[in-house]
């Protein structure tokens, strides 16, 4: 097999992977912070043992970027936690087509970064999905559990495009498991402290599902993801993983019966082709 075919493989291993990750907001009986600490956490360690296996570096260059790991680290606990919680509110299916605004909202946050402007296409790309998430709401109620979890899945995108940038403008020298070593330990010390049911307290079941959550579903993919981008470019990567609302709606509907409406599979399909084109417009940009 041909590493760039082998690179491939992993890539939707990890896509897949990712997409089961949102079945764990319905299927271990804690809150999404509780989830998102001890997930958190149990990644952290299994990719610390992962660097330590292979002997790669752990520390940081420079004081600096300790900093920009604690900022990475806040960013990622946030877009976790209101990962977990916007599904569990609106569902799987919904809460991760809202999450998945995060291309357009990269595409309107970036310029603060680096002084571009956003350009046409951009607005219909954003007119798109703010018509997709209209459909994805029920309606402008706030104590509807369907429209909280629908703006809790966009401030969780908000955080995610948030912490791309700040990872590609100033710390993508570092590898992916160094990276992810750093943001998950972060986010669980940061959130440790208000954590409802403490680890003694958990049920054996929803134990065996973290640790599964932490190491399949979180410090697995995230190697895979890093291990594939050594022959696939990251703009290739970026649209294999519009596919990550479609696995984890099939495993909902599969493992947990949730059948998606009519409507929401076309404000899926309006937020999803967004996406999709706008990381299509990054891959051409860099293949022009």
């Amino acid at each position: 097999m041909q590493p760039q075919q082998q690179s491939l493989i992993y890539l939707h291993i990890a896509v897949l992977l990712f997409g089961g990750t949102a079945l764990f907001a319905k299927l271990i009986n804690l809150n999404a912070l509780d989830i998102t600490v001890y997930r958190a956490a149990i990644a952290g360690l299994a990719i610390m043992i992962l660097l330590l296996w292979q002997k790669k570096a752990i520390k940081l260059s420079c004081a600096k970027d300790y900093l920009i790991a604690l900022l990475l680290g806040a960013a990622v606990g946030i877009h976790w936690v209101t990962y977990f919680a916007g599904m569990q509110m609106a569902g799987i299916a919904v809460g991760m087509i809202a999450f998945f605004t995060y291309p357009v909202i990269t595409v309107f946050i970036e310029p603060f970064f680096n002084g571009s402007k956003p350009k046409v296409n951009d607005l219909l790309s954003a007119s798109v999905v703010i018509t997709g998430i209209y459909l994805l709401t029920p309606n402008a109620d706030m104590g509807n559990d369907v429209t909280l979890g629908v703006v809790t899945g966009v401030i969780s995108a908000f955080f995610f495009a948030f912490r791309n940038i700040v990872h590609k403008r100033y710390f993508s020298h570092y590898g992916g498991p160094q990276t992810m070593f750093y943001q998950t330990l972060v986010a669980s010390l940061l959130l440790c402290a208000f954590i409802e049911v403490p680890v003694i307290n958990i049920s054996n079941q929803d134990l065996g599902l973290l640790l599964v959550a932490g190491v399949i579903f979180t410090a697995t993919p995230h190697s895979l993801f890093a291990a594939s981008l050594q022959y696939l470019s990251a703009s290739t990567a970026g649209l294999i993983s519009c596919l990550q609302p479609l696995y984890g709606t099939f495993l909902a509907f599969l493992l947990l019966h949730e059948q998606p409406s009519l409507q929401t599979l076309l404000g899926g399909a309006l937020v999803i082709s967004a996406a999709f084109y706008e990381t299509w417009s990054v891959t051409r940009k860099h293949t022009l």
